[in-house]
C-alpha cells in the first residue's frame, strides 16, 4: 500500500523558516517525480516545487530563491526547506508523487501539513 506521509508544518512568523519532509512507503521511490503542491483557503491547488527522479528541480515564481527542494532516495524523503516566509506562504502544504510509463500513470498524495505564517 503506497503511503505519503507530510510533517514539519507549523505556526511560524515572517521571515522565519520551516522544513516540511515527505515520507514515502510502498513504492520504489526512485523512479518518482516528487512534487509539494500548497492550497490555501478559497484558492486552487497550486505547484510549490518539483524535484524528477533524476533530481532535477522545478519552482514556482513565488518561492524561487526561497524554498529548496531535495530528496534522499536511500531514506525515501523529500524535503522541502522554507526560508523567508511570508504570510501569503499560509497553506495546507501537499506531498505528490507521479510515475509514467508505458500507458499507465501512477499519481499519489499525502494528507496534507498546515503552514500558518503570521505577520
Amino acid at each position: 500500500q503506497v503511503q505519503l506521509v507530510e510533517s514539519g508544518g507549523g505556526l511560524v512568523q515572517a521571515g522565519g523558516s520551516l522544513r516540511l519532509s515527505c515520507a514515502a512507503s510502498g513504492m520504489t521511490f526512485s523512479t518518482y517525480a516528487i512534487g509539494w503542491y500548497r492550497q490555501a483557503p478559497g484558492k486552487q491547488r497550486e505547484l510549490v516545487a518539483t524535484i524528477s527522479s533524476g533530481g532535477s528541480t522545478n519552482y514556482a515564481d513565488s518561492v524561487k530563491g526561497r524554498f529548496t527542494i531535495s530528496r534522499d532516495n536511500a531514506k525515501n524523503t523529500v524535503l522541502l526547506q522554507m526560508n523567508s516566509l511570508k504570510p501569503e506562504d499560509t497553506a495546507v502544504y501537499y506531498c505528490n508523487a507521479v510515475r509514467s510509463g508505458s500507458g499507465v500513470k501512477f499519481d499519489y498524495w499525502g494528507q496534507g501539513t498546515q503552514v500558518t505564517v503570521s505577520s
